[in-house]
């Protein structure tokens, strides 16, 4: 029988939202007190603090081989993702095909539904399929572009699956035809090397909360040369990129967490890469018909989705949360639907395991208790959501007379 609840928090939803980190804090709260000043003004203590926001843009941009004039801040990935979109088709009225993926997210997928529809089918829109472990075909892709494309927007690596895609190659391939390229970055920043001077992408999108800054900020790189229209249009802010006063506080602690994640790169791809490892292995092993979605290789070092048939992904968590382990059974942005995840049907996932994914994302405060305890947890949860299955006991009894 499942037991009784505990206090304990263990958290593993970090491709959700990542805890603000301490030095984050810190380096934060002078500017939402004493150095209140604007950083647009010509006086010495609003001037002060534009200097801290400048400083912000050029640690981002260390962090991802850019210049700090490359950067634009944005409120957020959502509105770097479309600003991105949106500003190719504007600057380049005469092309009106986008190519993108199956499993994008919401951000980039609903956007391009929409900007179909909402334009009377006059941008076609195609979505790439991806293969069983989630990567894409390669000659696929290279077959989709045409002379009509405008801008290609396909994630660095997928939220839900931690699947990395070939991004460097298939710049490559849009460079040749002369096509712009944005990536939806927004889990691989920090996460895994990201050099822009190599990877020629024209956009590429950040948000802070995933990185261990505060929700509310996050940052567009447009590569020098690039063709821009503003999305925001306002005031002078941003070089005239995009109009509205700074989000200073926020921008600082986005600055100070690219920092702490050029130093914890390589603990994110050993240690925790180790942990992810062993959580699931242990799950896959002692729970019978689990099935691990995504490339084995090709993937995030902190994320991991596995489907266990024949149960329901909202009872599980239901029941994970009841021992304060908090995981998701796919996007945050799109908890709300009893729907399976779009990512897991592009897959081709069965509909017996798509409804019973769960993703763990560690982050590097995550430690070998944590994991511990969830091996310890989850196995009977599982058992005890079979018991109550139809579907469950329909199955046994299938491989009970299909071993006579």
């Amino acid at each position: 029988m499942i037991s009784e609840a505990t206090d304990r928090i263990v958290y593993m939803d970090n491709n959700a939202t990542t805890r603000v980190a301490p030095e984050v804090v810190a380096e934060m709260m002078p500017y939402f007190s004493d150095l209140y000043g604007n950083p647009s003004s010509m006086h010495t203590f609003g001037g002060q603090v534009g200097s801290k926001v400048a400083e912000a843009r050029r640690k981002i941009a260390t962090l991802i081989g850019a210049t700090p004039d490359e950067l634009i801040f944005t409120s957020c990935g959502t509105e770097s993702d479309s600003t991105a979109i949106l500003s190719a088709l504007q600057a380049l009225p005469e092309k009106r095909h986008i190519v993108t993926t199956r499993v994008e997210h919401p951000a980039v997928k609903h956007l391009c539904e929409n900007l179909d529809k909402l334009t009377g089918h006059k941008h076609k829109v195609t979505q790439l399929m991806v293969e069983s472990d989630g990567t894409i075909d390669l000659q696929k892709y290279e077959e989709s572009l045409t002379d009509e494309t405008a801008i290609v927007s396909i994630m660095w690596a997928n939220n839900e699956t931690g699947v990395i895609f070939p991004i460097e190659k298939m710049v490559a391939i849009a460079k040749k035809r002369g096509i712009l390229f944005h990536t939806d970055a927004v889990q691989a920043v920090g996460k895994i090397p990201i050099n822009l001077a190599e990877v020629p992408v024209d956009f590429l999108s950040i948000s802070g909360h995933k990185l261990h800054a505060p929700k509310g900020v996050g940052v567009l790189y447009v590569r020098k040369g690039t063709p821009y229209v503003p999305f925001l249009i306002g005031g002078h802010q941003e070089h005239g990129r995009r109009g509205g006063t700074e989000n200073v506080a926020s921008i600082i602690g986005l600055g100070k967490a690219c920092e702490l994640a050029a130093t914890q790169m390589k603990d994110e791809n050993t240690r925790v890469r180790a942990l992810r490892d062993r959580l699931e292995e242990a799950l896959m092993k002692t729970i019978p018909r689990s099935l691990l979605n995504g490339h084995k290789i090709d993937r995030l070092p902190n994320t991991s989705n596995i489907s266990f048939e024949f149960v329901e992904g909202e009872a599980i968590l239901l029941h994970l949360d009841r021992f304060g382990i908090c995981a998701s059974s796919g996007s945050a942005c799109t908890s709300g639907s009893l729907e399976p995840s779009h990512v897991l049907r592009a897959m081709g996932v069965p509909f017996t395991a798509a409804h019973g994914s769960i993703r763990f994302s560690l982050s590097v405060y995550n430690t070998e208790e944590d994991v511990d305890y969830i091996i310890e947890h989850l196995p009977p949860i599982i058992a005890d959501l079979r018991i109550m299955s139809p579907f469950w006991a329909e199955a046994m009894k299938q491989e009970a007379e299909a071993g006579n």
